[in-house]
Protein backbone atom coordinates (compact mmCIF):
# COMPACT_ATOMS: atom_id res chain seq x y z
CA UNK A 1 0.00 0.00 0.00
CA UNK A 2 2.65 2.72 0.72
CA UNK A 3 4.49 1.28 -2.22
CA UNK A 4 1.42 2.27 -4.51
CA UNK A 5 1.21 5.55 -2.78
CA UNK A 6 4.96 6.57 -3.19
CA UNK A 7 4.47 5.58 -6.85
CA UNK A 8 1.33 8.20 -7.16
CA UNK A 9 3.09 10.94 -5.54
CA UNK A 10 6.05 10.08 -7.70
CA UNK A 11 3.53 10.12 -11.07
CA UNK A 12 2.14 13.48 -9.60
CA UNK A 13 5.59 14.82 -9.35
CA UNK A 14 6.39 13.55 -12.94
CA UNK A 15 3.40 15.36 -14.40
CA UNK A 16 4.05 18.38 -12.83
CA UNK A 17 7.40 18.78 -13.85
CA UNK A 18 6.81 17.62 -17.98
CA UNK A 19 3.77 20.91 -17.16
CA UNK A 20 6.02 23.61 -15.73
CA UNK A 21 9.10 22.02 -18.80
CA UNK A 22 5.93 22.33 -21.61
CA UNK A 23 4.21 26.08 -20.73
CA UNK A 24 2.05 26.93 -22.74
CA UNK A 25 0.79 30.01 -24.60
CA UNK A 26 -2.07 32.33 -25.13
CA UNK A 27 -2.34 35.67 -26.86
CA UNK A 28 -5.05 38.04 -26.37
CA UNK A 29 -5.92 41.37 -26.96
CA UNK A 30 -8.10 43.76 -24.23
CA UNK A 31 -7.08 47.15 -25.39
CA UNK A 32 -4.16 48.80 -23.25
CA UNK A 33 -1.69 45.99 -22.38
CA UNK A 34 -1.30 47.39 -19.47
CA UNK A 35 -4.35 46.35 -18.38
CA UNK A 36 -4.14 43.07 -19.94
CA UNK A 37 -1.08 42.27 -17.81
CA UNK A 38 -2.72 43.73 -14.83
CA UNK A 39 -5.60 41.23 -14.85
CA UNK A 40 -4.06 38.02 -16.41
CA UNK A 41 -0.78 38.40 -14.13
CA UNK A 42 -3.11 37.82 -11.09
CA UNK A 43 -4.68 34.26 -12.43
CA UNK A 44 -3.08 31.20 -10.43
CA UNK A 45 -0.83 29.15 -12.72
CA UNK A 46 -0.16 32.24 -15.11
CA UNK A 47 3.63 32.11 -15.64
CA UNK A 48 4.43 35.22 -17.18
CA UNK A 49 2.61 37.92 -19.19
CA UNK A 50 4.53 39.93 -22.07
CA UNK A 51 3.24 43.14 -23.45
CA UNK A 52 3.28 43.35 -27.43
CA UNK A 53 1.84 44.11 -30.58
CA UNK A 54 0.02 41.47 -32.73
CA UNK A 55 -1.85 41.30 -35.98
CA UNK A 56 0.22 43.74 -37.87
CA UNK A 57 1.94 44.27 -40.91
CA UNK A 58 5.10 45.73 -40.25
CA UNK A 59 8.00 44.06 -38.70
CA UNK A 60 9.38 44.80 -35.38
CA UNK A 61 6.83 47.61 -34.96
CA UNK A 62 7.57 50.32 -31.83
CA UNK A 63 4.93 51.99 -29.46
CA UNK A 64 5.30 54.97 -31.84
CA UNK A 65 4.42 53.19 -34.89
CA UNK A 66 1.18 50.94 -33.29
CA UNK A 67 0.01 54.10 -31.86
CA UNK A 68 -0.18 55.57 -35.04
CA UNK A 69 -2.97 53.19 -36.56
CA UNK A 70 -0.93 52.86 -39.57
CA UNK A 71 0.91 49.30 -38.97
CA UNK A 72 -2.27 47.02 -38.27
CA UNK A 73 -0.93 45.70 -35.52
CA UNK A 74 -3.23 45.99 -32.10
CA UNK A 75 -1.90 46.15 -28.55
CA UNK A 76 -1.74 42.41 -27.34
CA UNK A 77 -0.48 40.20 -24.25
CA UNK A 78 0.50 36.99 -24.71
CA UNK A 79 0.60 34.97 -21.66
CA UNK A 80 2.47 31.78 -20.25
CA UNK A 81 1.02 29.23 -17.86
CA UNK A 82 1.05 25.84 -16.66
CA UNK A 83 -1.84 23.87 -17.55
CA UNK A 84 -1.91 21.52 -14.79
CA UNK A 85 -2.93 24.38 -12.77
CA UNK A 86 -4.87 26.49 -15.14
CA UNK A 87 -6.83 25.70 -18.30
CA UNK A 88 -7.25 27.53 -21.03
CA UNK A 89 -11.00 27.82 -20.69
CA UNK A 90 -10.15 29.63 -17.21
CA UNK A 91 -8.01 31.94 -18.84
CA UNK A 92 -10.80 32.90 -21.60
CA UNK A 93 -13.14 33.45 -18.32
CA UNK A 94 -10.76 36.12 -17.23
CA UNK A 95 -9.80 37.68 -20.52
CA UNK A 96 -14.02 37.69 -21.31
CA UNK A 97 -14.82 39.92 -17.92
CA UNK A 98 -11.49 42.12 -18.42
CA UNK A 99 -12.66 43.75 -21.83
CA UNK A 100 -15.32 45.47 -23.50
CA UNK A 101 -16.81 42.78 -26.21
CA UNK A 102 -19.08 45.16 -27.57
CA UNK A 103 -16.87 47.52 -29.68
CA UNK A 104 -14.18 46.32 -32.44
CA UNK A 105 -12.05 49.07 -32.72
CA UNK A 106 -11.52 50.63 -29.24
CA UNK A 107 -11.67 49.78 -25.59
CA UNK A 108 -12.80 52.26 -22.98
CA UNK A 109 -10.92 55.63 -23.13
CA UNK A 110 -8.64 54.21 -25.69
CA UNK A 111 -10.10 54.40 -29.91
CA UNK A 112 -8.61 53.37 -32.86
CA UNK A 113 -7.63 49.65 -34.66
CA UNK A 114 -4.49 49.53 -32.22
CA UNK A 115 -6.93 48.85 -29.31
CA UNK A 116 -9.39 46.61 -30.98
CA UNK A 117 -9.65 43.35 -28.94
CA UNK A 118 -9.09 39.71 -29.99
CA UNK A 119 -8.75 35.88 -28.84
CA UNK A 120 -5.67 35.08 -31.29
CA UNK A 121 -5.36 31.18 -31.35
CA UNK A 122 -2.24 29.12 -31.39
CA UNK A 123 -3.88 25.58 -32.62
CA UNK A 124 -7.07 23.96 -33.38
CA UNK A 125 -8.13 22.95 -29.72
CA UNK A 126 -7.64 26.85 -28.63
CA UNK A 127 -9.70 27.89 -31.67
CA UNK A 128 -12.28 24.91 -30.55
CA UNK A 129 -12.29 26.12 -26.86
CA UNK A 130 -12.63 29.88 -27.57
CA UNK A 131 -15.29 29.93 -29.79
CA UNK A 132 -17.21 27.39 -27.16
CA UNK A 133 -16.56 30.30 -24.32
CA UNK A 134 -17.48 33.19 -26.89
CA UNK A 135 -21.44 31.39 -27.47
CA UNK A 136 -20.75 30.86 -23.61
CA UNK A 137 -20.51 34.41 -22.93
CA UNK A 138 -22.96 35.77 -25.36
CA UNK A 139 -25.45 33.53 -23.37
CA UNK A 140 -24.53 35.02 -20.04
CA UNK A 141 -24.57 38.32 -20.88
CA UNK A 142 -26.97 40.82 -19.53
CA UNK A 143 -26.45 43.95 -22.01
CA UNK A 144 -28.27 44.19 -25.38
CA UNK A 145 -25.45 44.78 -27.47
CA UNK A 146 -23.86 41.82 -29.51
CA UNK A 147 -20.47 40.04 -28.75
CA UNK A 148 -17.89 41.49 -31.28
CA UNK A 149 -14.90 40.13 -30.25
CA UNK A 150 -13.27 38.18 -32.96
CA UNK A 151 -10.97 35.22 -32.72
CA UNK A 152 -8.53 35.45 -35.19
CA UNK A 153 -5.91 32.65 -35.73
CA UNK A 154 -2.57 33.95 -34.16
CA UNK A 155 0.43 35.36 -36.01
CA UNK A 156 3.67 37.24 -35.01
CA UNK A 157 3.73 38.52 -31.51
CA UNK A 158 6.48 41.45 -30.94
CA UNK A 159 7.05 42.16 -27.26
CA UNK A 160 6.66 45.76 -26.53
CA UNK A 161 9.47 48.02 -25.01
CA UNK A 162 10.93 47.21 -21.90
CA UNK A 163 9.14 50.38 -20.08
CA UNK A 164 5.45 49.05 -20.91
CA UNK A 165 6.06 45.45 -19.06
CA UNK A 166 5.07 45.45 -15.91
CA UNK A 167 4.00 49.17 -15.89
CA UNK A 168 1.13 48.29 -13.67
CA UNK A 169 3.90 47.56 -10.77
CA UNK A 170 6.85 49.91 -12.20
CA UNK A 171 4.03 53.07 -12.01
CA UNK A 172 1.48 52.44 -9.15
CA UNK A 173 0.03 55.78 -9.16
CA UNK A 174 -0.16 57.00 -13.12
CA UNK A 175 -1.62 53.34 -13.54
CA UNK A 176 -4.55 54.16 -11.24
CA UNK A 177 -5.05 57.35 -12.67
CA UNK A 178 -5.00 55.84 -16.09
CA UNK A 179 -7.21 52.93 -15.93
CA UNK A 180 -9.29 54.97 -13.49
CA UNK A 181 -9.94 58.03 -15.21
CA UNK A 182 -10.17 56.07 -18.38
CA UNK A 183 -13.28 54.65 -16.84
CA UNK A 184 -12.26 50.66 -17.06
CA UNK A 185 -13.82 49.50 -14.37
CA UNK A 186 -16.91 51.00 -14.02
CA UNK A 187 -17.52 49.59 -17.12
CA UNK A 188 -16.40 46.09 -16.42
CA UNK A 189 -18.55 46.45 -13.41
CA UNK A 190 -21.80 47.64 -15.92
CA UNK A 191 -20.95 44.72 -18.63
CA UNK A 192 -20.30 41.83 -16.45
CA UNK A 193 -21.45 42.96 -12.58
CA UNK A 194 -21.46 39.87 -10.89
CA UNK A 195 -19.07 37.37 -13.60
CA UNK A 196 -16.07 39.61 -12.00
CA UNK A 197 -16.30 38.78 -8.66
Amino acid sequence: MKRAFFILVLLCVAVQAQAQRNPATATFAMGCFWCGEEALEKAPGVLSVVSGYTDGRTKNPSYEMVSSGTTGHTEAVQVTFDPSKLSYEKLLDVFWVNHDPTYTDRQFCDHGSQYRPGIFWHDEEQKRLAEASKEKYDKLRTFKQPIVTPIVKATQFWPAEEYHQDYYKKNPVRYKFYSTGCGRYTRLDELWGKLRK
